[in-house]
Order: C-alpha cells, then sequence, then structure tokens
C-alpha cells in the first residue's frame, strides 16, 4: 500500500499499510479524529469508528460502563464447535465463569494473575530475567554483528514466560509454533475485527485446540510433581471459595502466553533501534542509568507493539470531536495514533526523557482493564536495555541488512533487525 495522502486514501488495516502507520495518524488527527467505517460495527447495520485522539481513546478505556468490551465473536460456529467438543472451551466461555463483569475481573487480576505479572509479582523475577538476558548475550563479546529479533528479542520473553508458567523450556519450539497459532488473527485478518478467512480460522482453531490439550497434559503434571512456578500455582489456588477448574486453568495459563511473547519482542526490537538512530539518549543512559526506565516508557509510547483494538462498544449515544456516535457502535481504539498526538505529547515524534510522567501513553491501556503483565514487560525491558548498556560500548544497525519491513496486522513489529556493536572496554 502506498503512503497516502489525503484522508480518503487512509486505510488503517489494509496489506502494506502498517509501513505508513504514522503517516496516516498525522493526517486522521488533522483532518479526521474520528473515522467512520460504514457497515463495520458488531451487529448487523451498525458502523464502527477509528478513535486517534489521545484524550478520547483515555476517555473511552477508563470507563467501562458507557463503553463496554465489545467481545466480538471470534469464531464460527463450526470454530467453536471444534473448542467446545475436542478442547477446553472458547475464551468466551472461560471470561462469561471467571470474570463475567468488572467486579470479577478485578478479583481475576488481583488472585490469579497480579502474583505472578502484575505491578508488584513481578519484581520476583528480578534475577531470573536477568540471568536470561545475561545467557542470550553470552559470547556478543565476541562478536561485532547479531540478528537481534532471532538471538534476543524473541527468545528473552519466551524464556522468560515459559520459565513463569513452569513449562519445560525444551518444549519452546513447540511453545513457539503455539504462540504463532494464538496470534494468526491479530497476524492475518481480513478486517478491523480480526476475522480470519473461513478456512484459516478451522485450521487455527485445531492447533489452538491442540496447545489447549497440551496445556491440561502440563496441570496434571504439576498435579502430581508441584513447582514453584505459576501453572502448580493455579491448579492449587482457592478462587471464590472454590477450585479453578481445567478449562479456567487452561484459559489463564493461555492467557498469559500469549501476552508473555510477541508484544514485549517488538519493544525490544524498536528500543535497540531507536538506540541506535539517536546515539545522543544512547551516551545519555550510558552516563546516568537513572534514566532507562524514562527511555523504556518513552520507546512504549512512540512504538506501540499493539498499536489498535476494536474492544469496545458504545452502551449509548455519545459525541467524540463534534462526531455522534450512535448507541451500539464499535469502536476501534488506535493506541499507537493516541501515543503520537501532539496535543497530549508535543514533539510527539521524539524520544524525550525528560518528558512529564513519561509512563501516561496508551500502549499498556488504561483503567481497570489494562494489560496485566504490564509490570512483567516493563521489567524485561529495563533488564535489557541494562544489559545491553553493560555489554557494550556502543550499537548501531548494519548496513545494506536491514529493509525494517514489519509483520502484518494490527500489532507493529519488525520481521527481523540485523545489529552491529563494539563489545564495552574492560
Amino acid at each position: 500500500m502506498a503512503c497516502p495522502m489525503q484522508v480518503g486514501e487512509v486505510d488503517l488495516f489494509a496489506p502494506g499499510s502498517q509501513e505508513h502507520w504514522y503517516e496516516a495518524y498525522s493526517l486522521l488527527h488533522e483532518q479526521s479524529p474520528v473515522l467512520k467505517i460504514p457497515e463495520g460495527g458488531k451487529f448487523p447495520g451498525t458502523d464502527a469508528y477509528v478513535i486517534t485522539k489521545y484524550e478520547d481513546i483515555s476517555r473511552i478505556i477508563r470507563d467501562p460502563e458507557t463503553f463496554p468490551p465489545a467481545d466480538l465473536r471470534q469464531a464460527s460456529d463450526e470454530a467453536t464447535e471444534i473448542f467446545r467438543e475436542t478442547g477446553y472451551g472458547t475464551p468466551g466461555d472461560t471470561r462469561k465463569s471467571l470474570r463475567p463483569d468488572l467486579e470479577s475481573h478485578k478479583q481475576h487480576r488481583l488472585q490469579l494473575t497480579d502474583p505472578w505479572v502484575g505491578p508488584v509479582g513481578a519484581d520476583q523475577h528480578e534475577d531470573m530475567i536477568r540471568s536470561q538476558v545475561d545467557l542470550l548475550l553470552q559470547g556478543w563479546d565476541e562478536r561485532s554483528e547479531a540478528e537481534l529479533v532471532e538471538e534476543f528479542a524473541q527468545p528473552l520473553p519466551q524464556r522468560v514466560i515459559t520459565t513463569i508458567l513452569g513449562l519445560p523450556l525444551e518444549d519452546m519450539p513447540k511453545l513457539r509454533a503455539f504462540e504463532e497459532a494464538q496470534v494468526r488473527r491479530f497476524v492475518y485478518f481480513i478486517n478491523h475485527k480480526d476475522e480470519l478467512p473461513p478456512a484459516e480460522e478451522l485450521e487455527n482453531a485445531r492447533a489452538l485446540v491442540e496447545f489447549q490439550r497440551y496445556l491440561k497434559e502440563q496441570a496434571d503434571e504439576k498435579r502430581r510433581h508441584p513447582g514453584d512456578d505459576m501453572l502448580t500455582f493455579l491448579t492449587q489456588v482457592e478462587y471464590e471459595g472454590r477450585k479453578l477448574t481445567d478449562a479456567e486453568i487452561v484459559s489463564v495459563t493461555f492467557g498469559m502466553h500469549i501476552g508473555g511473547n510477541e508484544t514485549t519482542q517488538f519493544a525490544l526490537t524498536s528500543e535497540w533501534l531507536l538506540l541506535a538512530q539517536n546515539p545522543d539518549v544512547w551516551a545519555e543512559l550510558k552516563r546516568d542509568r537513572g534514566k532507562v526506565r524514562f527511555f523504556v516508557e518513552e520507546a512504549l509510547r512512540v512504538y506501540a507493539p499493539t498499536q489498535g483494538s476494536s474492544s469496545r462498544v458504545t452502551a449509548r449515544d455519545v459525541e467524540f470531536q463534534g462526531v455522534t456516535i450512535p448507541k451500539g457502535s464499535l469502536l476501534h481504539v488506535r493506541y499507537g495514533a493516541g501515543n503520537r498526538d501532539e496535543e497530549a505529547f508535543p514533539c510527539a515524534d521524539s524520544i524525550d526523557l525528560a518528558r512529564p510522567n513519561p509512563g501516561r501513553h496508551l500502549t499498556f491501556s488504561q483503567g481497570p482493564r489494562n494489560c496485566p503483565g504490564a509490570g512483567l514487560s516493563r521489567l524485561e525491558q529495563n533488564l535489557a536495555v541494562h544489559g545491553w548498556l553493560d555489554q557494550f560500548e556502543s550499537i548501531g544497525l548494519a548496513e545494506e541488512k536491514n529493509d525494517y519491513r514489519h509483520i502484518p496486522g494490527r500489532m507493529l513489529g519488525l520481521r527481523e533487525l540485523h545489529v552491529t556493536f563494539e563489545p564495552a572496554r574492560s
């Protein structure tokens, strides 16, 4: 897809559009901050709207009563039958039993996921993550070039979440294939509702059922041989006065696995890219390690791994930017555009280590339904950047080896990144 020159040419979901998203966001901010997708709604005869301004997106995701979850049916009747007849149900099935409303969603977070990957629970993994960073960088002091995605950005979050869940590290090739099935809908969709072509949807459903069965086998193994890991915890925990069902254990583990991989991989890749392109920022971090956390937040803002989501509907008529949006409309909140909104972030395209309140970006969403693994992802990214600063005197990008092409879909991730580096002086 060519770079859009006017609003009428903007299609954020067309093949190749991700190469020009930021030019499109500028057009939308200036001319059409609320972009209508006719007949694109959740229900027949309703429309969808792409929301791109920071304050509008923040208002939506912080108000689940006016803007409840869309709960798009992301599986056909035939695919749903595959999940229910041969697996452990659809994600929607266990959502109804574990967190059907906002209060139960809060308790789900507090009791089941926060102790392991939340803002406080993530900190217990610091030593483990640091050791994984050191392991992946081992031997780089005798080299000058690497392919960052395959050799570092992809394996780090996978090794971390595999360890936290308590799955065997030797199963990582199999888990990587399962992970690709988990994100297939977000990468190879045919529209803004993350729908797959029917044949692909059925094929993917079968692959995901295989993953569900694998997780059930691992849960059974934890019952026989408990460990100090999240999967063991899920088999033993009392939640709301009862034990979790097999389907619920599988569902929670499934969600943690998908959330702990691709997005952090994309963030790490973008962070190396930004540091290589901004040697003054690299030098400043070398001088003052206390600014690493500010850099990570700025990088997350500038290159949000998940650029948008069709995740909310309107419970009543609402107005944004002078546009009335009818009750029952589907909202596609474009986090990546909100993060580049000049009214919210002056000089939004630039990294500013002194930017006030750097964590107010939209990358992990906001409000009661923000990303449950944000604490873990932030910790991984901070420790990775510290590892690079320890290991390298300078970093760069390999000449004539990078085309900087991104994967398709609504996530922003480079396919590969060939990098150069100078080992730190003793």
